[in-house]
């Protein structure tokens, strides 16, 4: 499972309750859900993912929740939850005990802003950024010897949040700073250490939306071909960013949220799910670098919008709600077929898709910091791609890479690069592996997988 993370990933949404977080390992999940009273009040829940069938647990405390309060589950069965108390913040433990929760403090964070990350790779760990004016601090809320403890303090403000390995090592954040935004990774084995890891040129904004430890697969966002593109890359590659054209939808927003795991070495074959959205509603893409199409399917009635992973099986769990039925998976298969319901006998309703997605006018920028406003497209516009199955497929243009630069060669950031070809205004982006660290940068080195950090970039080891 691979989750991307947005500064409201933890916000309440939807009719029957807020969004769902889930652990890393995939055994839980929790989420604010609503009282059934008029007041419509706010209390943590946790799904148990891991048995047969889906099942919640409510974990009420003596008061209602605020609706800004963020949970956060841990593989332990216990949830953790972040609730704004006058100027700092305290985070406590939750777990069932008998009929009624059980509540552990574990201590407070002085700070005016504070956002949970996803969990940690271990499940046992919890990080929070709490961003300033003109710094951001990374703090380890939970799993420390006494209370929460500051990590480090970096220059410039840090949003999203990306684990790019397995034991919770590597950490990668979008920094803002002199008006670009950059992304930079964290070494926690190293006190916070912080080097570039994505930089397509000097003057565009690149931010990472989502990271597969297993092949090395990254999805990117960056306004480098001239206006905000989606793009993706292997870690360690030394192949240029690439910007395919059925990622670059006409209408409303494309986010990505789960990556296909297990595929080592094979990046391209990973599927990617995405969450669509505009003015017309919410729907779901899959997509893989290999294929070059983007497959449009419906959502499940209930859908907690933007949820979802992949299992090392290759189905895509896609976690629901409705009035009926307050807790529920839908499952899908890789390759996109509907395969029914975990704990509900009915199958995925069929529902019209919004529309069809061209690769038109330019996507706005797709961060994983702020929503878009959706913009719909006009109705006499007419469908591309051919239909399977009852899902749109969006195929990608002749230019099926459609990379970041005509050449593959790394250039040297002090050279004058030459245009891209239709965007004259736009200098060719540099290769993952030719963004520059600091000055004396430690040399980092992932001792599992066959990825390698260096003072070089990123470079396969």
């Amino acid at each position: 499972m691979t989750i991307c993370a947005t500064e409201d990933t933890m916000a309440p949404a939807g009719p029957y309750g807020g969004r769902l977080t889930i652990a890393a390992d995939g055994s839980y999940a929790a989420r604010l859900a609503r009282h059934d009273d008029a007041a419509g009040s706010w209390f943590p829940e946790r799904w148990t993912l891991s048995g047969p069938e889906p099942y919640a647990v409510p974990l009420p405390g003596t008061q209602p929740e605020e609706p800004d309060s963020s949970v956060l589950p841990l593989t332990d069965g216990r949830v953790l939850i972040l609730r704004r108390v006058a100027d700092r913040f305290a985070v406590s433990l939750l777990y069932p005990a008998g009929p009624g929760t059980s509540h552990l403090m574990v201590g407070t964070v002085a700070a005016p802003r504070l956002i949970l990350l996803p969990p940690a790779p271990g499940g046992t760990l919890a990080y929070a950024l709490a961003p300033g004016a003109d710094h951001t601090t990374l703090w380890l809320v939970h799993g420390g010897t006494g209370g929460p403890e500051r990590v480090t303090r970096i220059p410039g403000r840090c949003t999203g949040g990306v684990w790019l390995d397995r034991v919770g090592r590597l950490l990668a954040l979008d920094r803002e700073l002199d008006g670009r935004t950059k992304t930079v990774v964290v070494d926690l084995e190293r006190g916070g250490e912080t080097g570039p890891l994505l930089q397509i040129t000097e003057e565009s904004n690149d931010r990472l939306l989502l990271a597969d430890p297993d092949s090395g697969l990254l999805l990117v966002h960056s306004d480098a071909p001239g206006h905000g593109r989606l793009g993706w890359d292997v870690l360690g590659s030394s192949l240029p960013v690439r910007f395919p054209e059925c990622l670059r939808p006409t209408e409303g927003t494309i986010t990505p949220f789960a990556v296909q795991p297990g595929q080592m070495l094979a990046p391209e074959s990973c599927a990617v799910a995405f969450r669509m959205a505009s003015a017309r509603g919410t729907w779901l893409g899959v997509w893989r670098p290999s294929g070059r199409q983007l497959r449009q399917y419906p959502a499940p009635e209930g859908w907690l919008t933007g949820t979802g992973l992949w299992t090392a099986g290759g189905e895509l769990l896609l976690p629901y709600a409705t009035e009926a039925a307050p807790c529920g998976v839908a499952r899908m298969a890789v390759a996109g077929e509907p395969v029914g319901r975990v704990g509900s006998p009915r199958p995925v309703e069929p529902v019209r898709l919004p529309g069809p997605v061209e690769p038109a006018e330019p996507v706005g920028s797709v961060t994983p910091v702020e929503a878009v406003e959706p913009v719909s497209p006009p109705e006499t516009s007419p469908p591309r791609g051919a239909t399977e199955k009852g899902a749109e497929i969006v195929q990608d243009a002749v230019d099926s890479d459609n990379r970041s630069t005509a050449s593959a060669q790394p250039q040297a950031m002090d050279a004058e690069p030459p245009c891209i070809p239709g965007h004259p205004q736009t200098c060719r982006p540099v290769p993952l592996q030719e963004a520059p660290l600091a000055a004396r940068q430690t040399r980092w080195s992932v001792i599992s997988g066959p990825v390698r950090i260096s003072g070089g970039g990123c470079a396969a080891g």
